[in-house]
């Protein structure tokens, strides 16, 4: 059941009727900050201020799990200006969290490569792990260097391992069993996936996960993305029928 019920929006969106887990690509911030005569570091520090908004909006109205991909395993291939910017903003909204986590018992996890980071960055991700394990709310997952081929090698490999050792039997392997290798362990599978910014692609984004998820596109840049955008997502989730591969 919803915890917050906007009334604006109540004629729209079923409170009581939430997916459990909403995935959102945040897309459009250069293109944000273009628009706008602005440096893209300016688009990224806009959509980083979006991302509070609605993850804050999210824990009111009840979703249980929300996750987003702030940065991928190819970003890395952009202006060492504007990845230098984008990891001081994690580090800030990290910073911030530490102190927020305690009294909104919001829970952080990232998934991703952590080792390319620089060891304070790695170390903060540590701790909000950690404060995270003690409190039973909301859970804000944060895909940093994170690459949807690249999570299910690792799993495969980390598995192969297992089978050489011989902890496991490839002949007895599940779907849920190899799961359980993903970055996403533990974690239930989105319901709803968003692409801000008009883009219609998936882009290496939770491919195991989101098998069969619900997509919604919309043209509307990531930074300009609100609350109200995310009820007409929601709207259009509540208007679906999922089948799963039935009838």
């Amino acid at each position: 059941m919803a915890l917050f019920k906007p009334k604006a929006a109540q004629a729209q969106v079923d409170f009581d009727y939430l997916p459990r887990h909403v995935a959102i690509i945040m897309d459009g911030n250069g293109r944000w900050a273009k628009r706008r005569g602005l440096p893209r570091t300016a688009g990224h520090a806009a959509g980083a201020e979006t991302f509070r908004t609605i993850a804050t909006y999210c824990q009111k109205i009840g979703i249980e799990y929300l996750t987003v991909y702030a940065f991928s395993t190819e970003n890395w291939k952009r202006p060492l200006e504007e990845v230098s910017a984008i990891i001081g903003l994690l580090k800030k909204y990290l910073l911030e969290s530490i102190e927020k986590m305690e009294r909104d018992k919001i829970r952080l996890h990232f998934f991703g490569d952590l080792e390319a980071l620089p060891p304070e960055l790695r170390e903060l991700t540590v701790r909000t792990d950690d404060i995270s394990t003690h409190y039973d709310g909301m859970q804000v997952n944060v895909c940093f260097n994170y690459g949807g081929r690249d999570e299910i090698v690792r799993a495969a490999r980390a598995f192969a391992a297992e089978c050489a050792a011989g902890k496991k039997d490839p002949a007895q392997l599940t779907e849920a069993d190899f799961s359980g290798y993903l970055y996403s362990a533990g974690v239930p599978d989105p319901d709803l996936v968003i692409r801000p910014s008009g883009e219609l692609r998936i882009s290496n984004f939770l491919l195991w996960q989101s098998a069969y998820a619900e997509f919604y596109y919309t043209d509307v840049l990531w930074p300009d993305f609100s609350k109200e955008e995310l009820n007409k997502a929601l709207a259009a989730y509540q208007g679906r029928s999922r089948r799963y591969g039935g009838v």
